[in-house]
Formats: C-alpha cells, sequence, structure tokens
C-alpha cells in the first residue's frame, strides 16, 4: 500500500505553505500545487525513501 498526503487550500499560496510542512516532514513531492477546480488547490507529498509511481516526482516549484 502506498501512502500519499494531500495538502488542500483556497489558493497556491495557501497550498504551497502546507506542502512546505510536508516537505519539512521528510516527504517529498508527488504532485506539485494544481487547481482542481475554482479555488480549490491540492498538492501531494509521498515518503521520502518510497519509489514515486510513473508520471510522479516531477519537483516542485513554490509560488513565490
Amino acid at each position: 500500500m502506498a501512502l500519499r498526503f494531500t495538502v488542500q487550500g483556497d489558493d497556491q499560496a495557501e497550498t504551497t505553505a502546507g506542502l512546505r510542512l510536508l516537505l519539512a516532514a521528510g516527504l517529498r513531492v508527488s504532485l506539485p500545487p494544481v487547481e482542481v477546480t475554482r479555488a480549490r488547490w491540492m498538492a501531494r507529498a509521498v515518503p521520502g525513501d518510497d519509489e514515486a509511481p510513473d508520471g510522479e516526482g516531477r519537483g516542485f516549484e513554490g509560488a513565490g
């Protein structure tokens, strides 16, 4: 079973801030912040020692 941690926010800055907390806890980005619907953003992280599934682990370009 793969573990995935999700951050949801109202905007990119809020979601980025939440994702940074996950990164500080030793996780790594599997999905950088994206707007999934109007005013609903999401990002995902996985444990740092796991292999990301194909197409994930693209890196993180933080906002601002």
